[in-house]
Formats: structure tokens, sequence, C-alpha cells
């Protein structure tokens, strides 16, 4: 587990959750004690640049690169009125450098083992397997898985 994942995990600690939060922000990272994270998080690029929302919830084995984004798509209301919930990345998801994931109302879900692209604007929810990129981002394709004969669409 690298440093910046491993202080990610301690950053609700109620000791050194303070320091843990400016330790990330050294890193350029800003990852609320309200953000729900399972395990097996990995951050690559000591996840430069990163920001989430204190309503993200990240499941099991998300891989996160640099730069990405997940958040409200109306910053200028305030918090308590905008109609955005919470946004959900299922287990497996992998956010490439420079995605933002936005959301505009209600609860956006990234779907299990689905592939944002890098400097891709995704606004809606994913089924699960797909590939999105693009601004906006729209599904470019699935996410294949290894069989073996090699490798095949998901789903077949």
């Amino acid at each position: 587990m690298s440093l910046v994942t491993s202080l990610i995990y301690r950053r609700r600690s109620r000791l050194f959750g303070r320091l843990v939060q400016e330790a990330l922000a050294l890193y350029g990272m800003e990852v609320p004690a309200a953000a729900e994270i399972g395990p097996g998080l990995v951050v690559f690029h000591r996840g430069f640049g990163t920001v989430l929302h204190p309503y993200t919830t990240l499941g099991a084995n998300v891989t996160l690169y640099n730069g990405v984004t997940i958040g409200r798509a109306d910053p200028w209301v305030p918090q308590e009125l905008s109609a955005m919930r919470r946004v959900v990345l299922e287990d497996g998801v992998v956010v490439c450098a420079g995605a933002k994931i936005v959301c505009k109302s209600g609860t956006l879900t990234v779907g299990a083992d689905t592939v944002v692209g890098a400097n891709a604007v995704l606004t809606r929810s994913t089924g699960p397997g797909e590939i999105w990129a693009g601004a906006p981002a729209r599904k470019v394709g699935e996410r294949g898985r290894v069989s073996e004969q090699g490798r095949e669409p998901v789903g077949s």
C-alpha cells in the first residue's frame, strides 16, 4: 500500500485526522473524512490534483489516477440546496488521469468494472463493465475479460 493510500485510510483518525488531511493537501489531494472508501483503493502518481466530494462512495478495488475530480455539477448552488445526493463508484472502477465525474441531480453511479477515460467528463450513470471517454463522456466500448481463448467482450 502506498503512502498516499495509507494516508487516505487514516484521514478519519480522531488523533491524527487533521494532520493527515494536511499531508494529503501537500500532494494536492482533497479527500474529506465524509467520503466513504472501500478496501483495495489504488492511487497512481500520488493522486496529484485529485478531489473527492464529501458525498462520494468508492467501492472495493477502485483505481484513481492523478487529476481526478468527483463532485457536483452545480458548485454555485449552496450544498444544502443542490439536487446532487451522492456519487457512487462501484467495485473495480478505473478513473483515468484528469477525468471529471460530476453529478447534476440524485445519485450518479459508475457501474462495477467501468473505465472512465483520461480527461473524460462523465455526467450520467453507467452500466457495469463499460468504457466511457470524451467531453461530454459517451460510451465507447465494453471492458473485456480474460478467458482461456483471449480477450472477450463482457457479457459473451
